[in-house]
């Protein structure tokens, strides 16, 4: 029998209460071997066919690609430390990370596409999925959702609907909480943001430029003022944080 056929003892060793108070409590509903959930416990499929790592010599690989991927796994003595960013770039390369684009970065890692979907589909910023070029990641964690964050997700949402070239998500936290509400935008963080950004915000995205330049945190002070200038040194001087002239 199936794990679906064989539904379900109704245990009776842990228990919810309903939420009507007052109410008798009722038993959480449990598959054969304890789980809440069908399947966890079956066997894996010996009939199948192995999982294979595509041949170099029938997989075409963009060159530059090759390049990016094989750069990233020089850093690391295991190379599959280096999925993560060999998916990045063949995300910029097909846009997402298509079959295609994992089918490529598995042949020059040599590791099965397989292992490199179960990255790729785990992290947020890899889309599995055929999406927009631009990406336009708001923050609704709880300071930007404060400052108004819903509200400016909304507007971004309404003023890109329709563009395909557009990939607007609410994102849980982008750790910019100095900026809320804030958006990363193609990688470029920005805020404070008000909905009147919004129009400029989708315009810069469009020509090319520089993204609501003057509220790119890059390019915010910061509580130094010598290191808001470009004569500030890059080396502190030898007598910083030693002992002053003349001490013994």
């Amino acid at each position: 029998m199936s794990a679906d056929e064989q539904e379900l003892e109704l245990e009776l060793d842990l228990e919810l209460p309903l939420e009507a108070a007052g109410g008798p409590p009722q038993p959480v509903r449990r598959y054969e071997h304890g789980s809440r959930v069908p399947g966890w416990d079956e066997a894996v499929d010996l009939e199948k066919d192995p999982a294979e790592i595509p041949d170099p010599a029938s997989t075409e690989v963009p060159a530059q690609l090759r390049e990016q991927i094989e750069t990233q796994m020089a850093n690391y003595p295991d190379r599959r430390s280096a999925a993560l960013p060999a998916l990045a770039a063949a995300q910029r390369v097909h846009g997402w990370c298509s079959p295609e684009a994992i089918e490529q970065v598995a042949c020059v890692m040599r590791v099965t596409p397989a292992y490199l979907e179960s990255v790729a589909s785990f992290y947020d910023m890899l889309e599995t999925t055929r999406v927009g070029r631009h990406s336009v990641y708001v923050c609704t964690n709880i300071s930007c959702s404060l400052r108004g964050a819903d509200a400016l997700y909304e507007t971004v949402l309404r003023a890109a609907a329709g563009d395909p070239e557009f990939n607007v998500r609410s994102f849980e936290c982008l750790g910019a909480c100095d900026i809320a509400p804030m958006a990363s935008v193609d990688g470029v963080y920005v805020g404070p943001l008000r909905t009147e950004d919004v129009p400029r915000l989708l315009e810069d995205v469009r020509a090319g430029g520089p993204v609501l330049a003057d509220l790119q945190l890059a390019r915010r002070l910061v509580a130094d003022p010598r290191a808001n200038s470009r004569e500030y040194p890059q080396h502190p001087p030898e007598h910083a944080g030693g002992p002053a002239e003349g001490s013994s």
